[in-house]
């Protein structure tokens, strides 16, 4: 095919060619050797065993297989949530490590892996919990962050087939399963359990188990205190937790305030709740501002007691929030004056009203942890057995942590906080080729991809890593 071209006058009066092709012309072949396309999947790897997420899966499925000569389960789960992080969408696509046996050496056949998926039961996915859990300690302690914030939600997962176990019709009309998940902030590190659609986003005694495995994932000096029966003298770190309307209830709210939890969470407003803040003067109302601390047009915020439930736990405080509804936002009923009206519930005894509910805001940003998780394979569960697709949930939430472990390595502000897909595009996905001397395997990475020098930094970086037992 002959490229358009077009003649332009250059700087000398005479006239060049100036092809406006979109590409370069060039001569394909098919004889080239030695070279991947996964280079930047490798590094995932090296994350998982530095983190003991491939070391604790092995211990933790060991009894698994009988045969001495069997795929061990550990590598196998591992090699499954490498495949989920760098894109994969179902069992299949571990092809993409299976061909590039000098990087990830022997991957076992999709029918090896369906049946080791199939074979964890109960107490081994309980197991494989507890071995993300000593990751995700392992990270946060290499991260020495010194605040730690636990986002709770529910999100659906639609199912375009009837025959997978467990899905369900859900509320909004379609069908297919109803996680929920706790986010450990400022990781985005995540804690779920998969639920058939039909599941409520208000169960508690759901929204306690993530909470509960979301505290079990920090290290001993933030779990002191926060576990079901700790007394308040024995806090050691204040652990907020912040959660929508789901989480508002009065039963719920007394289950945060036993663990000595600081809570932010969504009321729902009613018509009652309505009266309540018509009476309210207008001098009490401040204006409010946004999650980056600039005010907000339109928009105040003031404290109502009159609005904390009956039987609520000692030192719950509400603060509403009202402005003009944004673009494609409906009023309710009750709602007056053309302003919506939104209710927090809290026990943070801070004076400064205006900065507790900024703080809440910043609960928005579990949605974008659903899509990124959603990203990581959320989006869709292949296989058609409940217990199956459990074991390939928690191998998202695992993936989602190897995410964040290569975002803890990365020593560049745009990167540090890319989405899945930007970091498949940049640093996962990155040709490079493969040299052999002298009995060692070296991955030449091309000097200009502009991202070159950020994965070698982020190699070189690993090793300096020293996580402590949990």
């Amino acid at each position: 095919m002959r490229f358009v071209e077009e003649l332009q006058p250059s700087k000398e009066g005479t006239l060049s060619v100036n092809a406006i092709g979109p590409v370069e012309r060039i001569t394909v072949t098919g004889d080239g050797r030695d070279v991947t396309s996964q280079a930047g999947t490798h590094l995932l790897g090296r994350i998982a065993g530095q983190l003991g997420i491939a070391e604790g899966a092995s211990t933790a499925l060991a009894d698994t297989v009988t045969r001495a000569s069997a795929h061990d389960r550990g590598r196998i789960v591992t090699q499954v949530a490498m495949m989920i992080a760098a894109g994969g969408r179902c069992l299949s696509d571990l092809k993409t490590l299976r061909d590039q046996p000098v990087l990830f050496g022997e991957v076992a056949s999709d029918t090896t892996v369906w049946r080791a998926m199939h074979q964890i039961d109960e107490q081994h996915l309980d197991a494989l919990i507890g071995v993300r859990q000593q990751a995700c300690r392992r990270l946060l302690q290499e991260a020495d962050v010194d605040e730690v914030v636990l986002d709770i939600d529910a999100s659906l997962v639609a199912s375009a087939s009837d025959d997978k176990h467990g899905a369900a019709a859900n509320f909004k009309g379609g069908f297919g399963f109803h996680p929920m998940l706790c986010f450990i902030e400022p990781l985005g590190l995540a804690a779920g359990m998969l639920r058939p659609g039909n599941a409520n986003a208000n169960t508690i005694v759901d929204q306690l188990a993530v909470l509960d495995q979301a505290i079990g994932s920090l290290p001993e000096v933030w779990q002191a205190g926060h576990r079901p029966g700790d007394c308040a003298e024995s806090v050691l770190r204040t652990l907020r937790v912040r959660a929508d309307t789901a989480a508002g209830g009065v039963t719920m709210l007394t289950k945060l305030a036993d663990r000595n939890l600081v809570f932010s969470v969504g009321m729902r407003v009613s018509e009652v709740a309505s009266t309540e803040i018509r009476d309210i003067p207008e001098t009490a109302w401040q204006p409010a501002r946004n999650v980056d601390g600039r005010p907000r047009e339109g928009a105040q915020v003031c404290e109502a007691p009159g609005l904390v439930p009956a039987n609520a736990p000692a030192g719950t405080r509400a603060i509403v929030r009202r402005e003009r509804p944004h673009p494609g936002a409906k009023l309710r009923l009750w709602d007056y004056n053309g302003l919506r009206h939104q209710v927090t519930l809290t026990n943070d005894p801070d004076p400064d009203i205006v900065a507790l509910e900024r703080f809440h805001r910043q609960h928005a940003q579990v949605e974008n942890r659903i899509k990124q998780l959603k990203d990581c394979g959320l989006i869709r569960l292949p296989l058609s057995d409940y217990n199956a697709n459990r074991v390939w949930f928690e191998q998202i939430l695992v993936a989602s942590l190897l995410l964040a472990g290569l975002r803890a390595l990365i020593d560049d502000p745009e990167l540090s906080v890319a989405e899945p897909r930007r970091l498949r595009y940049t640093l996962l996905h990155v040709a490079a080729r493969i040299v052999r001397h002298a009995r060692q395997t070296t991955l030449r990475l091309d000097r200009s991809w502009p991202w070159t020098q950020v994965l070698v930094a982020a190699h070189e970086r690993l090793p300096s890593w020293q996580p402590t037992p949990a």
